[in-house]
């Protein structure tokens, strides 16, 4: 069996329209994976195709790319000093506000910069509590989502913790903006969720091997063509919100560069109201809002709840402007 793990993309029309390049195309697909570490993988022959290619220039449409991807390999992440914004802490665990950039736990091309190098250095004794790679996590949130994450202290807290995660007995609910015609009041999406077949960076919906996931949504507020959602999770999948939001409801998440589009986003932001200065932001619109549950060594009851991050705010006020405007005008 390889050691390598194989991933391939087809190059699409999308792509075809979006990027001059081969390592902006990957780069774009593969976030996981530095520019530095594709040009490497590259110079070693491990990023192949069945026609001669190079990375300045973007194959033709319906070609077949395939990297060979190094595994991960084991090693102790390094404390470094990263600023928190803790929530709560006591002896057993971390509630903190992630911002929105800041990647969970080392992963090829991320070895450093996370958010477990962040907590070696605040909480040393952390270390070793849970896999070595990922000390005190028991879940994530995307690297471009924001909000509320418990992390544990103790081995004692990290298997209170994963058990409650496992029976689905925690309270967690996000907001997002999303782009579409339009939306029910509320619903229920289930689905099985797992690897992109084409994507390896990609999750996607109703696939072989796929893990159950449901995730219940409310609309709160329509402004034309965008509208304000909250979501709440009864299962915790990878990409569960981004893939369920973009794939059956039909309406991505604002500014997902991964489900979405988001030059086309601001785009249309644009048409709808042509003096609105909006800055770029390189991440989907999804704030982990809410996080709940009974303390596992404690047994306390405990519930969060945590404002959603200037850019988010700033946007919803603008989009207040297109309140009256009617969603056929999308």
């Amino acid at each position: 069996m390889s050691e390598f793990e194989l991933r391939e993309l087809i190059i699409s029309e999308e792509d075809v329209q979006s990027f001059k390049r081969l390592d902006q195309c990957l780069s774009h697909h593969y976030e996981d994976i530095s520019r530095t570490t594709l040009k490497d993988l590259f110079k070693k022959g491990l990023v192949t195709c069945a026609e001669k290619i190079e990375l300045k220039k973007l194959p033709k449409l319906g070609t077949t790319i395939q990297i060979k991807v190094p595994p991960v390999e084991p090693m102790d992440a390094v404390a470094e000093d990263i600023p928190l914004e803790i929530v709560f802490e006591d002896d057993h665990l971390i509630i903190i506000n992630k911002p929105a950039g800041l990647v969970v736990h080392p992963a090829p091309g991320n070895y450093t910069g996370t958010l477990v190098n962040a907590l070696l250095f605040h909480f040393s004794k952390i270390q070793g509590v849970g896999n070595m790679l990922r000390p005190g996590i028991v879940h994530r949130l995307d690297k471009g989502t924001t909000g509320l994450m418990v992390t544990a202290k103790t081995q004692e807290a990290f298997d209170g913790l994963s058990a409650l995660f496992a029976e689905h007995d925690i309270t967690r609910k996000y907001e997002a903006i999303c782009v579409g015609k339009s939306i029910p009041i509320h619903g229920t999406i289930e689905s099985s969720i797992g690897r992109h077949p084409q994507n390896r960076l990609k999750m996607a919906a109703n696939v072989r091997n796929g893990r159950h996931a449901i995730t219940h949504y409310k609309r709160l507020a329509s402004y034309g063509p965008f509208h304000h959602v909250e979501c709440t999770l009864e299962t915790g999948r990878t990409h569960q919100i981004r893939v369920h939001l973009n794939t059956l409801v039909k309406v991505p998440i604002m500014l997902d560069p991964l489900y979405g589009n988001p030059a086309q986003d601001l785009m249309r932001l644009k048409k709808q109201l042509p003096f609105a200065e909006v800055n770029e932001y390189p991440h989907p619109l999804l704030h982990a809002r809410t996080l709940g549950f009974i303390h596992p060594v404690t047994k306390e009851e405990l519930l969060f709840e945590q404002e959603a991050p200037t850019y988010f705010s700033d946007m919803l006020e603008l989009l207040q402007n297109l309140k009256e405007k009617p969603e056929e005008s999308y």
